[in-house]
């Protein structure tokens, strides 16, 4: 028997930015992704250029993506022959709202969504969709510094009053903000912050933190009066941590890396800020600015679920410069001589997600939603039996060992509502801007330097997921 629930919700997951395209069409506003052409790092090193209003596609990938605005019937009926139950995209606000500050929103930009949600609709596919997805429009960065300014809590509650309404009877499931721990590792992209990081105060970044938790509150509040049977979920990057060695030192360096992410799942989820976090606001001099109703916003108005994204477990110690540091690892830390690596340095744990699985649960007794997991490989296109496609039983196996720490977790009694492998369809990568980092199960034709038909390929894992959902993972035993 499957150790997965019969109502358990298998698909797949993308964001607007990184394979809608048509940056420029359908009276789409500029995102901070535009001027992003190397993936997390504003254009002139590290600072952000006023001046930049549009750059050609051959510098930056996301600005075409994979097309997927004009072909989206194309990859949804290939979604729906997977048999996926779920897809997670992300609405690119600057799509509905171009600057962001505007009164009245973009219609154009609001008929692609229902006609993709009609799409999805016509062969029973739920979206799960974000809200904010490291989206934020760029002029939101330039004239207000992005989530520093507590004027984005106004313009992002427009924002998701306007969508709430629109698609109310199209979509359920809702994240607000995507993996909004990273604001501290990648401002500019996370948060709209344009100013430089080595600039950045801690005093203003966690005032963006403490207006991004009042937003999510927010709009949680406004989606269920809209709607009550909207599911509003967080979403976080889940990072289990290990200490180093059984010292005590290296115990309590583990601990206190894990609170920095689990400060915004405890506030999401308790209401409250918690008390292990005002030790570091005094040490460092950081003072969070409550207005008034703040407090009640955030008690009153808790998530329904917990969603994350998980890639790799972590590594820290006390004393870090006596080992080698883990090169790949998103947050960094100690690399683990226990695990292995992906070809960008990721470190593969599948145990770490049956961890992140029950730590979560047991803390906050919510239902859990898996969002985001899968391996970026350089896959190479050959020619098969019916037509193109790429043998990756690299990627069947990775998919399989986590999967079969899912139905563990699952077996531990953690109340799981699905699970959405990253990137579903090649698209372009966050981290790195490259499409040579491919995650899904369907290829698209497009090189790092832009050349490519876009023409789509099923890989040999296309046929494999479509078995783990028919099974409804039973076949991940076979």
């Amino acid at each position: 028997m499957s150790k997965f629930p019969k109502e358990f919700l298998w698909g797949g997951a993308t964001a607007a930015n990184q394979y809608e395209g048509a940056y420029n069409v359908g009276g789409k506003g500029l995102s901070v992704q535009d001027v992003t052409p190397r993936g997390g790092i504003p254009v002139s090193d590290n600072d952000l250029n006023p001046f930049i209003t549009e750059l050609p596609t051959e510098d930056n990938l996301k600005l075409e993506g994979i097309d997927f605005y004009h072909r989206y019937k194309e990859d949804v009926a290939l979604f729906a022959e997977m048999g996926f139950k779920v897809f997670r995209t992300s609405i690119a606000w600057s799509r509905i709202f171009p600057n962001g500050d505007e009164l009245e929103p973009n219609e154009e930009g609001l008929q692609f969504y229902d006609n993709l949600f009609d799409e999805l609709a016509k062969y029973g596919i739920e979206p799960l969709v974000t809200l904010s997805h490291y989206e934020t429009p760029l002029h939101l960065a330039r004239k207000y510094n992005g989530w520093v300014n507590r004027d984005l809590i106004g313009f992002y509650e427009r924002y998701v009053r306007t969508v709430f309404n629109r698609y109310k009877n199209k979509v359920k499931y809702w994240l607000t903000f995507n993996e909004i721990n990273s604001v501290l590792h990648v401002p500019f992209i996370s948060g709209g912050i344009a100013t430089p990081v080595e600039k950045l105060s801690k005093q203003d970044l966690y005032q963006a933190v403490h207006h991004e938790l009042v937003a999510s509150a927010l709009a949680t509040k406004v989606g269920h009066e809209i709607n009550p049977g909207f599911k509003i979920g967080c979403m976080v990057l889940a990072m289990p941590t290990y200490p180093m060695t059984p010292k005590p030192e290296d115990v309590l360096a583990a601990r206190e890396f894990e609170n920095q992410n689990y400060l915004f799942s405890d506030i999401h989820a308790r209401g409250k800020y918690p008390k292990y976090i005002q030790r570091f606001f005094k040490e460092n001099d950081i003072n969070i600015k409550f207005e008034s109703g703040d407090k009640e916003l955030l008690a009153e108005n808790t998530v329904d679920f917990i969603s994350f994204s998980y890639y790799m477990s972590s590594v820290q110690a006390h004393d870090p410069e006596n080992y080698q540091s883990g090169i790949g690892n998103l947050l960094g830390g100690i690399a683990n001589p226990y695990l292995e690596s992906s070809e960008w340095g990721w470190q593969v744990d599948p145990i770490g997600l049956r961890i992140v699985l029950n730590n979560l649960y047991d803390r906050y007794q919510l239902p859990l939603f898996i969002v985001e997991n899968g391996l970026g490989a350089k896959d190479v296109l050959i020619e098969g039996a019916d037509g193109p496609t790429v043998d990756d039983d690299y990627r069947i196996d990775y998919l399989k060992k986590h999967l079969q720490q899912v139905g563990e977790a699952i077996e531990d009694g953690v109340e799981l509502l699905g699970y959405t492998t990253w990137g579903c369809i090649d698209l372009v990568s966050a981290s790195t801007a490259q499409m040579s980092k491919r995650y899904g199960f369907i290829y698209v034709d497009r090189n790092d330097d832009g050349s490519g038909t876009l023409n789509r390929y099923k890989k040999k894992s296309f046929y494999w997921y479509k078995e783990v959902i028919e099974s409804n993972g039973e076949t991940l035993y076979d």
